[in-house]
Parts: structure tokens; C-alpha cells; sequence
């Protein structure tokens, strides 16, 4: 864990409610593993007082990406800054996704619900260098909250959309159409981030399908680094249902972990 008080914001883009920065931060970026994340002070003065975790979009030799919904006083004031401006940022915190679970698996089925496409991004790189096709499916409310869609079709990641709308793609929840493609996609392993009941779901047809799966939790944090115990969830660990920190024990969970409520 790093604590970088001059990352510098070198690139943004931006959407109505969606903005992608590119952060200058070369002793923190190599050590970076996708699913992890980074602690974010979205203001200098004591309001907000907390600072914002975010997952990581992309990790380079020199920099970060981050990519985020601006649904919160932090995230609002975040997505107003421009690139020349100062960032402090902590991490790289967190277990990230497990690549040796995906070794020997011709495909993986990569699921982001709405802002939770951003660690998945990364991870798609990563299997690919792995010689692992990744098949990623992207599932949102409307085509407005699809944002990055032509930046994963311009990686040529294979890409399948879903809109509860139906203003892009297949009409309904993007765990409707996972499940319709399982049988001929038969991906040896599902990644996932999103909501919890999409996770839920998720880790329901994994089991069913006797699939592994490794989930990112969502959770509130304070420190995120394990010091406030305010991101706890129940999951289960040599047979025991414990409560544990997702900010040092996830955010990526083993599906067959977790103790849905």
C-alpha cells in the first residue's frame, strides 16, 4: 500500500453521470492487479471527510484509471476536477481476481452491472495476455448508462449488452442474457461486479452449473485498509461463517464464500 499526494490527473473523459480519469502515479500503477482499488481525497477541505474507494479501470507502467458514476457529493466533486489537478491517492488496496483460477480455461465470462464494468476492463487485458478469451457482458438501465461500450468493442473484447429498457441490445437483466448464452459460451470461469442482487444471481447459476466464480463486492468504506470494520460482510472460511473485512479480504470473493442475506 502506497500514499501518493501529487498524482496528477492527465486525461478525463466524460459522460452526463459517468467520467473516466487517467492518473499519473508511476510507483503506484505497476504494483496494481485488477480487481484491486484506490482511496480517493475528492476535496481539501474537511467535507466530505471520508475518501471515496473506487475499483480500477486500467493499470499501466505510469498510470491509473478510474472510472466512476457521479451519484455522491464526492463522486460529483471528483468528476468536476480537469487534468492538470492534484489527486491524493492511497492503494493499491484489496485482493484482486484470482488469474491462476482462470489458467487452463479457453474462455471467461467477464459480468458488469452498470458501474461495475470498471474493474473488469482491466481485467479482460490480463486474460488475454493469458492467451483466455474474454467474453464480457455489459448490462445497464438504458444505452445512456453504457458509457463505455465503444471502448471495449474498440479493444475487441467480445462484448454482449443488455438494457432493462431496451434501448440497446437484449432487453432485460444482463444475468437473463449470461444465462441464455451459458450452454454455448461454457465459459470455464465467471468474474463479476455489479449490485448484490446481480451478484446473487450470479453465484446462484454458478453453482447450479457447477461453474467457479470470483465476485467484487460493493460495500462502504471508511478507511480501507481494515482499521474502521466498516465494510464487513458474512463469509464463510474453513467452515466457519465469520464476519470479515471486504477491503482486506476482497473485494473479490470466491462465489461459494459468500453468505447472501
Amino acid at each position: 500500500m502506497l500514499k501518493d499526494t501529487k498524482a496528477i490527473i492527465t486525461k478525463k473523459q466524460s459522460w452526463p453521470h459517468y467520467v473516466l480519469l487517467s492518473i499519473s502515479s508511476p510507483q503506484m500503477a505497476p504494483q496494481t492487479q485488477p480487481g484491486q482499488f484506490i482511496m480517493v481525497r475528492t476535496s481539501q477541505d474537511f467535507h466530505p471527510l471520508l475518501r471515496r474507494p473506487l475499483s480500477v479501470f486500467h493499470a499501466g507502467e505510469t498510470h491509473i484509471e478510474i472510472f466512476f458514476q457521479m451519484v455522491g457529493i464526492g463522486t460529483r466533486l471528483l468528476g468536476k476536477m480537469e487534468p492538470g489537478n492534484e489527486l491524493d491517492i492511497i492503494g493499491p488496496l484489496g485482493k484482486g481476481f484470482t488469474l491462476d483460477t482462470a489458467d487452463n480455461r479457453k474462455t471467461a465470462a467477464l459480468v458488469g452491472g452498470g458501474r461495475g464494468i470498471a474493474p473488469l476492463f482491466f481485467l479482460a487485458h490480463r486474460l488475454c495476455d493469458r492467451g483466455i478469451e474474454a467474453h464480457m457482458y455489459y448490462g445497464a438501465k438504458s444505452l445512456a448508462d453504457l458509457p463505455l461500450k465503444k471502448k471495449i468493442e474498440e479493444n475487441r473484447f467480445a462484448l454482449s449488452c443488455a438494457t432493462e429498457d431496451g434501448s440497446f441490445g437484449f432487453k432485460g437483466l444482463i444475468t437473463e442474457k449470461l444465462e441464455s448464452d451459458l450452454d454455448d459460451l461454457q465459459p470455464g470461469i465467471i468474474y463479476a461486479c455489479g449490485p448484490e442482487a446481480m451478484l446473487k444471481t450470479i453465484a446462484q447459476t454458478a453453482s447450479k452449473r457447477d461453474t467457479p466464480a470470483e465476485l467484487s463486492l460493493e460495500s462502504m468504506m471508511g478507511c480501507g485498509f481494515g482499521a474502521c470494520w466498516g465494510c464487513v460482510k458474512k463469509i464463510k472460511k474453513q467452515g466457519e461463517i465469520n464476519w470479515t473485512k471486504i477491503c482486506e479480504e476482497g473485494p473479490v470473493v470466491a462465489a461459494d464464500k459468500i453468505v447472501w442475506e
